[in-house]
């Protein structure tokens, strides 16, 4: 395997000894081939992140921990990447962390992990759980910054949250929905991923008190429970259609979209509007082909490049800037699409 990098420095990247890397390396066995899969996606993290100019600058290592379907964690990725060279001359490596599903021990265990190998930083997306609120407490008490992505623990030690402001976004989603469905009858879908989720919990409220104002005859079906993962979330739409004929307008709060929409074609049925969240790969498309009548998109770039200034910050290697805002919402539609998306989808 041809790469430029000491053992150290891919063991530091993977969080493995320099022992275990040795041996992946040389093909000598005895690892599991997780651990050999580490290895590798290692090699590849530093070789996407070598753009980086090393001009004697602070270092600084950050993990990225997030319980988030694969669509979303790429484009966290990419974002991420993208902006690796704006934070210059600040050296940031970074390792990810990702599950589609995890159970909150399981997400302790990767937080405990991090803690022991140290870091500067963890970026992280996690259930509102007391027991994940703890963990982060640890962390900030060992001396290691902790900032919320997209999702609050409003009730942890955090640093502080990086994101948007979820119940004006849900407001906004039932302002929007209203607005198109006009004269038309009908009952409003919400799906969520999971109810532990504070993001997604302060959307969907945010949603049913505007949609309450403004249509007090539209009925919520709420569908809940599927990570975000197509093959449980088209069931679970399956289910509420077969169970409500009236359901003709869908707000995503956790996404699942393209299967919500396989599961509307199933049953031959009127799909008036839809209203989803975030521009992956998946939303893209279906904005690009009329499925989704608008996507409430925030600037992921923006929210990386803020989230790890905020742990420079914690470090005293850049000067307070203030109170953090909410990230602007944007409601794009197949018209006003990024060009970085446009040229994507």
């Amino acid at each position: 395997m041809g790469h430029p990098y000491t053992i150290r420095e891919i063991a530091r990247q993977a969080g493995l000894s320099q022992a275990t890397v040795d041996r992946v390396l040389n093909r000598r066995g005895g690892v599991r081939e997780s651990t050999v899969r580490e290895v590798h996606q290692a090699i590849e993290d530093l070789d996407r992140q070598r753009t980086q100019v090393r001009i004697g600058g602070r270092a600084f290592m950050i993990d990225i921990v997030m319980q988030t379907p694969a669509r979303f964690s790429s484009a966290i990725r990419d974002a991420l990447e993208a902006e690796l060279p704006s934070l210059q001359p600040a050296l940031v490596r970074s390792r990810f962390h990702f599950r589609e599903t995890c159970p909150p021990a399981e997400l302790i265990g990767i937080l405990e992990r991090i803690a022991r190998r140290g870091t500067q930083g963890v970026i992280l997306k996690a259930p509102d759980l007391p027991e994940i609120t703890a963990a982060v407490g640890r962390l900030v008490a060992a001396g290691i910054p902790v900032v919320t992505l997209v999702t609050d623990l409003p009730g942890s030690a955090r640093h502080a949250y990086v994101g948007i402001d979820n119940r004006a976004a849900g407001a906004t989603a039932a302002y929007l929905l209203d607005q198109w469905l006009g004269e038309r009858a009908g009952h409003a879908l919400v799906t969520i991923s999971r109810g532990f989720f504070r993001g997604e919990e302060e959307r969907e409220m945010g949603f049913r008190a505007a949609l309450r104002m403004s249509r007090p005859g539209c009925a919520l079906v709420e569908v809940t429970d599927s990570d975000g993962l197509d093959a449980t979330q088209r069931d679970l739409v399956l289910s509420a259609l077969k169970r409500d004929p009236a359901i003709n307008a869908v707000y995503s709060v956790g996404g699942g979209n393209a299967a919500t929409v396989e599961a509307f074609d199933a049953l031959g049925r009127d799909l008036a509007v839809f209203i989803a969240h975030d521009l992956d790969r998946d939303n893209t498309r279906l904005l690009g082909e009329r499925r989704i009548s608008a996507v409430l998109h925030h600037d992921l770039r923006q929210d990386m490049r803020r989230a790890c200034q905020t742990v420079m910050r914690a470090h005293g290697a850049l000067p307070e800037e203030g109170p953090h805002l909410p990230s602007p919402i944007q409601v794009v539609t197949p018209f006003n699409l990024p060009p970085d998306a446009a040229a994507e989808g």
